[in-house]
């Protein structure tokens, strides 16, 4: 065992535990600023564009997505990654200190000033996201050995829906209750809080300098490495197909809380209970799945949740009543979990430790096109024809991911239960 893999070892309770924390405090603070349900209200005051509403966690995650692939080479020539991490992780924080302003701003601001700012800071958090994730991701698959990273990922995830569960919940009481514009300002105030708790947290990792790592001297051109990977590693090409269309089976999560809003006169009550659902959901599904991907295969469960994409988006196309909404809303959050939790510890199996950074960055930016055409065409089609035909393509979008999955991808790390140490 090398002198890096018996510092892994020796540390990784502690990297466990406080990476754990770190995740659940950061997810405390989504709860309160959700760009999935907490911000589309505050927009929902400004416009009724369906468009302009769902483009919102599209901006997230294209923000998220785009910049990996770029961070990748600086990222792959570092022999330790926390302090890259912690600088960059700021701009996914700050950001909802400007958005407390403007909600209590708005009436000051006037409803455009305001919508153009709010869309400025849902994209500074988002690029903040999209720089940090390549080395945090590469950070977490050094200190976390492979036979417990999507266990890890897992139980972070499904911590950190469980605070936010509650918040989402608390969220909405305060929306409801508390006076205009002190209402959305408090609860972005409280996102705040809960990710300064998360980033000392963070702080606290344990991680090696790699003295043992191989860094060229002369740096090639990125593109050569990113294309000499592509045409090599067909399994990893296939992924990338697959991951690519998986958006547009999922265009229709982004408009879920806008049909409830206008087909079942939704408040924002419901609208919180709505999202415990979905995060609850995730914090059972996170846990479970991530335990099972690490030994019998992450595919498997990426398989599952395109199934609960297709059986989500039927019920909310059929749903006769708000009640339906809850079953929709719980096969939404076990795709969430396989399409980016699960999605997340798969991307991190492909490659080498040398190679790592350039795979994460290439199964995240090649398909931020994806991300944000999907949506556009999702909400286009809403206010062209009607939520029901965006969420029937989403439906047969499903099937077909599923399909694709299970004909042309294979799990670059097979895991069964017999290979693996029972702990």
């Amino acid at each position: 065992m090398s002198t890096l893999e018996q510092h892994v070892r020796k540390h990784l309770k502690h990297n466990i535990l406080v990476n754990l924390v770190d995740g659940g405090f950061f997810g405390l603070g989504w709860g309160f600023g959700s760009l999935g349900t907490i911000v589309p209200l505050l927009v929902a005051r400004m416009t009724d564009s369906a468009l302009l509403i769902g483009l919102i966690p599209a901006i997230h995650g294209v923000a998220w997505q785009l910049p990996q692939l770029f961070m990748a080479n600086s990222v792959a020539r570092r022999r330790i990654y926390k302090p890259m991490v912690m600088w960059i992780t700021i701009h996914e924080r700050v950001p909802y200190l400007g958005l407390a302003l403007v909600a209590l701003l708005m009436g000051t601001l006037g409803t455009r000033v305001a919508l153009v700012l709010t869309f400025a800071l849902i994209l500074w958090q988002g690029l903040g996201a999209g720089f940090t994730a390549n080395p945090w991701q590469s950070m977490v698959a050094k200190i976390i050995p492979s036979d417990w990273r999507g266990t890890f990922f897992g139980l972070q995830a499904g911590l950190a829906n469980v605070l936010m569960s509650g918040t989402a919940i608390a969220a909405g009481f305060i929306l409801d209750k508390v006076n205009d514009h002190w209402d959305f300002a408090t609860c972005f105030l409280l996102t705040l809080v809960g990710m300064g708790v998360s980033f000392f947290f963070l702080g606290l990792t344990r991680e090696p300098v790699d003295n043992e790592k191989n860094i060229p001297v002369r740096q090639s051109l990125p593109w050569r490495d990113w294309l000499a990977i592509l045409r090599a590693d067909r399994n990893f090409t296939a992924y990338l197909f697959v991951r690519f269309l998986s958006s547009f089976a999922t265009m229709g999560f982004a408009f879920y809380i806008v049909y409830g809003l206008r087909r079942f006169n939704m408040d924002e009550v419901t609208a919180g209970f709505l999202t415990a659902a979905l995060t609850i959901t995730q914090t059972v599904a996170n846990a479970v799945m991530g335990w099972l991907g690490d030994r019998f295969g992450h595919r498997a469960m990426m398989i599952a949740g395109s199934f609960a994409v297709a059986f989500s988006s039927l019920i909310a196309w059929w749903a006769p009543s708000i009640g339906w909404l809850y079953p929709v809303f719980i096969l939404s959050g076990l795709a969430n979990v396989a399409y980016w939790t699960i999605g997340m510890a798969i991307s991190t199996e492909f490659g080498t430790e040398e190679t790592r950074p350039t795979y994460i960055g290439l199964s995240n930016t090649l398909v931020a096109p994806a991300t944000i055409i999907a949506p556009l065409i999702g909400g286009w089609i809403v206010d062209a024809v009607s939520f029901q035909a965006t969420f029937m393509i989403s439906a047969v979008g499903g099937l077909v991911i599923a399909a694709l999955l299970y004909w042309l991808v294979r799990d670059p790390r097979p895991r069964r239960l017999a290979d693996l140490p029972i702990k």
